[in-house]
């Protein structure tokens, strides 16, 4: 193999290497009404939470509130709801 056959295959081994570490950083934001979080992990909500889950490039409106918070549950007014 030649010496620019080594770094091609070089460079396309280090830029697999690194689309492949970026997919595990993904994270989206929860919004139940007004109110949002950034949410770290997948979690399927009870339906009666009415959370509705964007994507982390999803821009918010004014009006929007974020409030974070740790753990796996939803706000419902100013109200953290543990599950």
């Amino acid at each position: 193999m030649t010496l620019i056959g080594k770094s091609l295959l070089g460079a396309a081994a280090g830029a697999g290497l690194l689309a492949m570490s970026s997919v595990g950083a993904s994270a989206a934001i929860a919004c139940s009404g007004d109110v949002c979080w950034h949410a770290h992990e997948h979690f399927d909500y009870p339906p009666g939470a009415r959370v509705v889950v964007h994507e982390d490039d999803w821009r918010p409106g004014p009006r929007v509130i974020f409030r974070e918070h740790e753990g796996r549950g939803y706000w419902r007014g100013d109200r953290w709801v543990a599950w």
